[in-house]
């Protein structure tokens, strides 16, 4: 089935890495790349505009048509491509597409100079797709593959620069760990609520595939956690002691008005990477047979060339692959070899079974071999997750990556693929690794991953990241987490610094809700009880009762390089105002993921409720990130996904 995908709104420029190879840079707004760069002798530039308002339209995607050259329009509805000295002479033709919109074709001759090329583009409505194009029939169309904005399929059509087509898979076998949605606690008899920050940002990515592909994603493939923290937040970086920033703020629930909505938000500390600690990179690449499609393999090859493009000359690289055996392709080389490694990269092809736990002990053994004290240690594992010889059980691969985490080195998973996608058992390895997992989806992720924010991903400044928040039982009748089913702990661990908690990357934000029923509200939701203890008492203690907290926050954090946790903490008022822009859009993240997941927890709560959230919550953007998620809100309540049952998987 041919599908568009999803894409960051951001300006991605086509322009030259060393080498000579094309690929897409995000430049937003424009002219704060040509400021520091020379131009090649040919620019293509316009603007798009709204056929019916004349307005100048964000995000549209401009592509050359066989060239492999895109890019989108940035907030002033302007597109830039570059070309070289080849171009010049030749007519092109240029696409300008938008979801919503009719596609315009146009041509100009490529003269030297600029070339000024503009559109407008014609609205259109939703239409369905009654049969879907597969490698050798036609078969009807389930109901999951209409397409946004009636844009047509095209079997004909790529799309440069943003990945090709996607046929179907007739055996899936993603799999994704059970969810059990967080409940109302009463705080009379569980005040504390303990949990691992969570810093992964893979099911974003993934749901939205899910979603690019007209299907709604499956109930456990929604990790609410990860969707929220996929955003940066604006929250103020630290200034003490400490490597990161507590922030906190209280305000109406916006999908239950009687409740309160809080948000518990952390802030690492940025670190300039050019001025980071060296680096010692193991590059583990899957290359069994599994991974020979365009999205898995091809897209790898394309994310970790970006990587390499930003290494220092300090940094060093090694890269082991493992498909039916595991091997070094390259020893640990230094960040000025950049040809070198990049043409390992490049040899690599897909092919035999997978041998994932060899290739995970190799990697860490050339990591040891190579480590640098006080430097960023880190084994990248690029992977489908479809490990099936040797060590593949999840309990064998976790005892493993636990084994391997104490020698100091920190671990990076980003998931590749569709249709074997093992997500549960990519996502235990991180945790359990000291690391963070990512799922990329295109070449425009990739680059948010590895380049945009490759501090965060792999430069961590606190490890073993725990919260713990006690709720005044005199001010809260009862309290939900929102999201972060698998990272809760036992209250026990918050002071344990044997217990292994989350990793925090340089400027990472992280943000935790909380849903909280204040006493004597006459609260619609169900509230778990117990009977009374014959032993203990359960009557709020007297203490809290004139005090105005509303709860209590512990936060504690390792140095990446200690075993001896800190402590901080911040008490909150049992004060509401009016929510600030971050608090909105986190809101109505999560309620598009309770949506999703048919939590009991949102009813009556609309996709458009949703979207007018976001809307009061986008603010600047200059990343398109949110608006991205907008589009994404609009084409779940367009495509009625809500009404499908979701995918098993």
């Amino acid at each position: 089935m041919t599908t568009l995908r999803s894409v960051a709104l951001a300006l991605v420029t086509a322009t030259f890495w060393p080498g000579g190879a094309l690929d897409p840079v995000i430049m937003d707004p424009p002219e704060a790349f040509l400021a520091g760069h020379t131009l090649p002798q040919i620019t293509l530039t316009g603007t798009v505009r709204n056929a019916d308002s004349g307005r100048l339209m964000r995000g549209v995607q401009i592509s050359v048509e066989g060239g492999h050259l895109g890019g989108l329009t940035n907030e002033s509805g302007r597109y830039l491509i570059l070309l070289d000295d080849s171009w010049e002479g030749r007519t092109i033709g240029v696409r300008a597409q938008m979801l919503g919109f009719t596609a315009q074709v146009d041509s100009i001759q490529v003269q030297a100079g600029e070339n000024t090329l503009d559109f407008r583009l014609e609205p259109r409505s939703w239409v369905l797709e009654e049969m879907v194009v597969t490698a050798g029939k036609n078969v009807p169309a389930p109901a999951a593959s209409r397409l946004i904005r009636g844009v047509a399929y095209d079997a004909a059509m790529a799309l440069p620069a943003f990945g090709r087509h996607r046929w179907p898979v007739e055996h899936n076998r993603e799999s994704y760990a059970h969810i059990q949605e967080n409940i109302f606690l009463p705080a009379a008899t569980n005040p504390l609520s303990t949990f691992s920050i969570d810093v992964d940002r893979a099911s974003y990515a993934n749901v939205r595939r899910f979603i690019s592909d007209g299907m709604r994603p499956p109930i456990d493939a929604v990790r609410i956690e990860e969707l929220v923290n996929y955003f940066p937040y604006r929250d103020a970086p630290p200034t003490g002691e400490h490597p990161l920033a507590i922030y906190t703020e209280v305000a109406p629930a916006p999908w239950q008005p009687l409740h309160r909505l809080v948000r518990i938000a952390l802030k690492g500390r940025a670190v300039d990477v050019s001025e980071a600690p060296p680096s010692n990179l193991v590059f583990l690449l899957d290359v069994s047979g599994s991974m020979s499609s365009y999205d898995k393999l091809p897209l790898l090859k394309r994310a970790f060339r970006m990587l390499v493009e930003n290494l220092r000359p300090q940094d060093r690289v090694a890269i082991v692959v493992y498909a039916g055996a595991a091997g070094l392709v390259l020893p640990s080389t230094d960040g000025t070899e950049k040809e070198t490694i990049l043409e390992a990269i490049e040899k690599l092809d897909a092919g035999g079974s997978t041998a994932g736990g060899a290739g995970i002990r190799l990697a860490y053994e050339v990591a040891a071999e190579n480590h640098i004290e006080g430097g960023n240690n880190r084994v990248i594992l690029a992977t489908d997750g479809d490990f099936n010889v040797g060590a593949s059980s999840d309990s064998e691969m976790i005892r493993l990556i636990e084994e391997k985490r104490e020698q100091g080195t920190f671990l990076t998973v980003l998931g590749f693929g569709t249709g074997n996608l093992q997500d549960a058992k990519m996502e235990q390895i991180a945790d359990h690794g000291n690391g963070n997992f990512a799922y990329i989806d295109n070449a425009l992720e990739a680059k948010k991953v590895l380049v945009s924010e490759m501090g965060g991903t792999l430069l961590t400044i606190a490890k073993d990241v725990k919260i713990q928040v006690e709720f005044n039982p005199a001010r809260v009748a009862a309290y939900r987490l929102i999201g972060y089913e698998n990272r809760l702990l036992a209250d026990e661990d918050f002071n344990d610094d044997t217990k292994d908690a989350g990793e925090l990357g340089a400027g990472h934000s992280v943000v935790a809700l909380y849903e909280v029923v204040p006493v004597g509200v006459d609260s619609p939701v169900r509230i778990g009880t117990v009977d009374s203890l014959r032993y203990q008492a359960t009557e709020p203690r007297t203490a809290t009762g004139d005090s105005d907290e509303l709860l209590f926050v512990k936060l504690r954090y390792k140095e990446p390089d200690a075993d001896t946790s800190v402590l901080m903490d911040v008490p909150v008022m049992d004060r509401t105002g009016e929510p600030s822009q971050e608090l909105r859009f986190a809101g109505a993240v999560a309620a598009w993921g309770m949506l999703l997941r048919d939590s009991e927890y949102c009813t009556g709560f609309t996709l458009a409720d949703v979207a007018r959230l976001a809307r009061g919550g986008r603010g600047e953007d200059p990343e398109g990130y949110r608006s991205e998620f907008l589009r994404l809100v609009e084409a779940t309540e367009a495509l009625g996904l809500l009404e499908q049952e979701p995918s098993v998987r």
